[in-house]
């Protein structure tokens, strides 16, 4: 049986039925979970962006990877081509007390551009203060050789993860 002859699919159309977890939504009834789009976060940066994706039931976050800035758009239109993800979450910088920093202008250029880019997918924010850090600590704690400790797009990607991961817990 498909998942969209289920009651509990929320879903009912389109090419990425969820038939394999069907029996997911048999043991919990939770429509969302027919849903098997991801949630995208974004570490927007100038010259280099992280991004990390959850597992399909939303609730573990991964580096996906960094991607130049410039390529952006088309690394996005790929990945979208082929994955469904139902909403962004883009970092918000802010500086320790809260105030925009000089990244912050840039980044709401980015959010208005990605939602006219790709205006059926709802783009939220969340702050990243400390983001990078955090991944930079994350990174070393897993006990990466230094090489891999300098790679800016593993410390960018791993704070797109961790931008994500603080999104699913607030939402949780």
């Amino acid at each position: 049986m498909c998942c969209k002859e289920s009651l509990l699919c929320s879903k009912k159309e389109g090419p990425r039925c969820a038939g394999p977890f069907l029996f997911i939504t048999q043991l919990l009834p939770f429509p969302y979970l027919c849903s098997m789009g991801r949630i995208m976060g974004i570490d927007y940066g100038s010259k280099r962006t992280g991004l990390a994706v959850t597992d399909p039931l939303k609730m573990i976050a991964q580096p996906l990877e960094m991607v130049y800035t410039a390529d952006l758009k088309m690394y996005l239109d790929s990945y979208l081509y082929e994955e469904e993800v139902e909403s962004f979450v883009v970092g918000w910088p802010t500086n320790l007390d809260g105030t925009d920093t000089d990244a912050t202008q840039p980044v709401k250029q980015f959010i208005e551009a990605l939602r006219a880019a790709y205006p059926g997918i709802p783009v939220e924010t969340i702050d990243e203060r400390l983001s990078s850090h955090e991944a930079q600590q994350s990174i070393i704690s897993s006990g990466a050789k230094k090489s891999k400790r300098a790679n800016k797009g593993l410390i960018d990607a791993v704070s797109a993860a961790i931008i994500l991961q603080t999104y699913l817990q607030k939402i949780s």
